[in-house]
């Protein structure tokens, strides 16, 4: 049966909303990591068959293409295509299973997996409002059939934690203790240069810029929910991810690959898969996705040594704790998105090349990686560490 292998990864650090990279074209972070990737590999870049990017809101200068554009602004052959995908938060966690399935397939032998996003220039759901102009409200509206399912209720991200929360029984003082974990865990992987190998500086920027030292408890409880209390808000801040800017890719190679490039794969991914759940609730699908990944690999969750869950919000990840019985000390063991930011296009796969390092850091074979998405969905990805 047929491998594919992750040769390496390679990250931006994750700049804050309106700091370090803010300035930076979305095509531009895209084409850092993509140059690092074929410097540290030292592959010919012609022998790539196709560069696959994760990006959200792709509008302005995350239009026309982004992965085709971050490929051709790296500076890198014409006649290597590119393609965009978006699966709403795991676009990247996507583009790295349809890197994998192409190789997998026997159709593609190297391929770039990855993904990018400004959130600086680019707000959050800018695509979900950029139609309104036109006379369309949201993706929603004006669809007979999704009237007829889910009503006019409102859809939306905060919304969803907030009706996680309440159905179960998460109280604000155990989602905070959970968000101050992130961030003292990410502090501490930033001072001990846990992150220092799997990223590649841009410009001056050397380190992650989200992580909050001085946030407390007592800081947390003064914040205000995001949504009206009398509507069931009891999500704030402190509990969601962080709007970021940031870029990441790996390179996926075939068994042919590996051995014409003369390479040494640090993975072989072993499974890969996608569910989806409640679009209303719409980030519970971890939960349903990692039963099914667990199922389907022949495995059990303690057979996994490090998991990455997307800390979309605090709620997210207790929810799926509760369902799955997951041990937290091995998961987002060096902090989560609360703390490090969510570039939403890049964040799957820069959990995957966090991931990656933290197997060999730690000495771990198994990692699993999953994050909610828009819709209802989520991805799962098993990795065996080689090297």
């Amino acid at each position: 049966m047929a491998d594919a292998f992750i040769v390496d990864a390679v990250r931006t650090p994750v700049g804050r909303r309106g700091g370090g990279l803010a300035a930076a074209h979305p095509a531009d972070l895209g084409a850092h990591v993509i140059r690092s990737l074929v410097r540290r590999t030292g592959i010919d870049p012609l022998a790539v068959d196709d560069v696959i990017f994760g990006c959200v809101d792709t509008i302005g200068p995350q239009a026309g293409d982004i992965a085709r554009t971050a490929w051709l602004a790296a500076g890198l052959p014409e006649a290597v295509p590119g393609v965009t995908v978006d699966r709403q938060c795991g676009s990247s966690q996507q583009a790295v299973h349809f890197a994998a399935q192409a190789v997998l397939s026997g159709t593609a032998d190297l391929v770039v997996a990855g993904g990018v996003q400004n959130m600086s220039q680019i707000p959050i759901a800018a695509a979900m409002t950029a139609g309104q102009a036109l006379g369309h409200d949201d993706p929603f509206a004006g669809s007979e059939g999704w009237q007829r399912r889910y009503g006019s209720q409102e859809i939306s991200q905060f919304r969803a934690a907030d009706l996680i929360a309440a159905k179960w029984g998460l109280g604000r003082a155990e989602m905070e203790e959970y968000a101050l974990t992130s961030h003292q865990r990410a502090v501490d992987a930033v001072d001990a240069g846990v992150f220092a190998d799997e990223i590649e500086p841009y410009g001056d920027l050397k380190d992650d810029e989200c992580p909050r030292r001085d946030t407390s408890l007592e800081r947390m409880a003064r914040l205000a929910p995001l949504r009206p209390a009398e509507d069931g808000g009891v999500i704030t801040a402190a509990l969601a991810s962080q709007i970021a800017d940031g870029a990441a890719a790996l390179l996926i190679a075939s068994e042919q690959a590996v051995t014409e490039q003369g390479l040494r794969p640090r993975a072989r991914i072993r499974h890969l898969s996608a569910r989806g759940d409640d679009p209303v609730l719409m980030l519970t699908a971890p939960i349903v996705a990692t039963a099914h990944a667990l199922r389907e690999a022949g495995l059990r969750l303690a057979d996994i040594d490090l998991i990455e869950i997307n800390e979309a919000f605090a709620p997210v990840v207790l929810a799926w704790q509760r369902e799955t019985g997951a041990d937290l000390s091995r998961v987002n063991v060096s902090g989560g998105a609360i703390a490090l930011g969510h570039p939403l296009g890049a964040t799957g796969a820069r959990l995957m090349t966090t991931l990656l390092y933290g197997l060999k850091r730690t000495g771990g074979r198994i990692g699993l990686q999953t994050m909610c998405e828009g819709g209802g969905q989520a991805n799962v990805t098993i990795i065996e560490r080689l090297s």
